[in-house]
């Protein structure tokens, strides 16, 4: 499995053809308590950068990009009832859908940990 990383803080780790898409935990902490999350519904064709879901918290309410195009398998069910595990686990447990990749080569966009790594040090400057 592959991991990158968006500028919009999304993560998506890529095994064969399906990803998983999700918040970094850059991005939860900077939007605190989260306590609602919309996911997208399987079948729903999603463009790289398009907006994906959404995800509120006691702070701001905000997008989620998908970082690269393609059809979305599922929709992570157990967000809507319990936004918390966002907050928990944002890199694990709290992912936001699952998509089939409809071009592996827009992966090569993205950052991977070291560069990401980077970014935040960037930002945090």
């Amino acid at each position: 499995m592959s991991l990158h990383f968006t500028k919009d803080h999304e993560w998506i780790s890529v095994d064969g053809k399906v990803g998983t898409v999700g918040i970094t935990q850059y991005a939860q902490a900077q939007l605190g308590d989260i306590v609602f999350v919309e996911v997208p519904a399987g079948g729903k064709a999603l463009k790289a950068g398009g907006e994906a879901a959404v995800v509120e918290s006691v702070k701001a309410a905000s997008e989620v990009y998908s970082p690269v195009s393609g059809t979305v398998k599922e929709g992570n069910a157990a967000l809507p009832d319990a936004p918390q595990i966002v907050n928990e686990d944002p890199q694990g447990a709290g992912w936001f859908f699952k998509i089939e990749l409809a071009d592996a080569g827009e992966l090569s966009g993205l950052m991977d940990e070291a560069a990401y790594a980077k970014y935040l040090a960037e930002l945090s400057a």
